[in-house]
């Protein structure tokens, strides 16, 4: 009994020093986490405070479309949705910065469901809600059905897990993506934005996804965020691009990844929707006008150089960026972090926490603590 007590006591000692243990790494964790975004005031960035919008403007070129989800529930889990604020935002000023005008429609019109996330929101993100005229387009989206292709100098589909459920039956969407690209306009779409996509036929019968290099939201990222995904969708993206004949090129989780295939161009995931709307600028036949680069995009950027060159590149990038005074978004760089910890790849999880603990140090020599 007394060797079983001083077993019992000993376990109970580990217990509680793990838990400890534990705790004050999460404290110090969350210590390497900005507290905010003092680079700019929230409340106060409007359109007209970017330079990028500002400065240099650009003549009228013609009308970009632009189509987001009107479906505000997924499926029978009853958890809300919509289209991803950023995923329009992002885009909506590429385009109007390169001198398109850009409507915006959904399959029901009138005012869509929008899911914000705080987290990924951004200074373009925040002057999208302070937009006045962007808004009264967003909040009076025309009806799909109203919508006339010829219009258009090129269709881009906005991502947002109700895509999944109102674009990829619609007829109406259907015809316009055969209608642009058989006329040879162009389409990208993000994320979930390439449900659009999935059943659409060209007039000689075949899908417009036979052998077109195509990517999405991933089948790994889709369940690593939702497990019982393949029960609430109608199908996986994924695969059902492959289904219709795409050659699905997938990228790394969570990074950004931008495939092109002639006048489609189509973004993995969230982080894509900047170069998805600057690849179509450039395939309409123009230069993107050139902007600075957001702290989320140089996060995304250290996290590719880590991913294809390793630590030691990772962190040697941190150091040129801050001397640069470029700004690092480390909340994103933290996410990865607990990304790789989830996936149980450990020494992947502690080499993104040494980075995001170096580029605080890196931001502090700078005096551009977050």
């Amino acid at each position: 009994m007394s060797r079983f007590k001083k077993l019992l006591k000993w376990l109970l000692f580990t217990i509680v020093g793990f838990a400890l243990s534990l705790f004050a790494f999460g404290y110090w964790f969350m210590g390497l986490i900005p507290k905010g975004d003092p680079e700019f005031d929230k409340s106060k960035v409007v359109p007209q405070s970017l330079p990028y919008l500002g400065e240099d403007t650009i003549s009228n070129r013609g009308k970009v479309l632009t189509v987001v989800t009107s479906t505000d529930k997924i499926g029978k889990s009853g958890k809300e949705t919509g289209y991803e604020l950023t995923e329009l935002s992002r885009a909506y000023y590429v385009f109007l910065a390169n001198g398109f005008d850009v409507e915006i429609a959904s399959p029901k019109g009138g005012e869509p469901p929008v899911i914000i996330d705080d987290e990924d929101m951004g200074i373009y993100d925040y002057a999208f809600l302070k937009d006045s005229v962007a808004q009264q387009k967003v909040k009076n989206s025309l009806s799909i059905s109203d919508v006339e292709a010829d219009e258009y100098q090129a269709v881009y589909f906005v991502g947002g897990k109700g895509a999944m459920f109102d674009f990829p039956n619609n007829t109406d969407i259907q015809s316009i993506v055969s209608n642009c690209f058989q006329s040879g306009k162009v389409i990208g779409a993000v994320c979930h934005g390439p449900a659009a996509l999935v059943n659409v036929t060209l007039d000689g019968g075949s899908s417009i996804l036979e052998n077109k290099s195509i990517c999405s939201f991933t089948n790994k990222e889709e369940l690593f965020l939702i497990a019982d995904a393949k029960d609430i969708f109608p199908f996986l993206l994924e695969d059902k691009l492959v289904e219709n004949g795409a050659k699905f090129v997938e990228g790394t989780m969570f990074l950004e990844n931008v495939v092109q295939d002639g006048n489609i161009i189509t973004g993995q995931n969230p982080w894509s929707t900047w170069k998805v709307a600057e690849s179509m600028i450039k395939q309409m036949g123009f230069k993107p006008k050139s902007r600075i680069l957001t702290p989320e995009e140089n996060a995304i950027q250290i996290l590719e150089n880590h991913e294809d060159h390793g630590y030691v590149a990772a962190k040697e990038l941190i150091t040129e960026m801050a001397d640069s005074k470029l700004e690092m978004n480390r909340t994103l760089l933290a996410m990865h972090s607990i990304v790789a910890a989830m996936q149980w790849k450990v020494n992947k999880a502690f080499q993104l926490v040494g980075l995001v603990k170096h580029a605080k140090s890196e931001e502090e020599k700078f005096s551009l603590v977050k």
